[in-house]
């Protein structure tokens, strides 16, 4: 059972968690959900992950992997066959597009084909700049607080 849920109050009083927001209400509107090709996500560890997307049939140049920023689509075509005389036919080979919502700085590092399995590993990578570093504290002689106090004072 699902209810209309308002995130409006949230939009109120948070600033900068737009994107999150966004996501959360498109997830609450519930769309139709597609399972197929059926795919896992696993974490490997706290900035690596993998997807397996299971693409029996599909051959490498019938794939395709796109990286944007925030966003990764999947998308697979099979080229045509000549028709055959079947009995049955029960191997989907049907198109399919599967996007996957990205964290920032998340980015693919590698994708590989084997098995029918399609395997997309992804890491986060962090600008230098937003890594945490060690700040050095300095050691002053005694006094030499007091002293930058009362610069301060007579500054101001």
């Amino acid at each position: 059972m699902r209810t209309n849920e308002n995130l409006a109050p949230l939009y109120r009083s948070s600033i900068g968690f737009d994107r999150m927001f966004d996501l959360l209400d498109s997830s609450l509107r519930g769309s139709t959900p597609n399972n197929w090709p059926p795919y896992d996500i696993e974490k490997i560890d706290d900035d690596r992950y993998r997807i397996s997307m299971a693409v029996a049939g599909f051959s490498a140049d019938e794939l395709s992997i796109s990286a944007q920023p925030n966003l990764l689509i999947v998308s697979g075509e099979k080229r045509p066959h000549p028709a055959g005389d079947y009995l049955y036919r029960g191997i989907a080979h049907r198109p399919f597009v599967r996007r996957f919502e990205l964290a920032d700085y998340v980015e693919v590092s590698a994708a590989n084909l084997a098995d029918g399995l399609l395997i997309i590993d992804l890491r986060r990578a962090l600008p230098e700049a937003l890594k945490p570093r060690r700040v050095v504290i300095e050691v002053s002689p005694a006094g030499a607080g007091r002293q930058v106090e009362e610069q301060h004072k007579k500054a101001a």
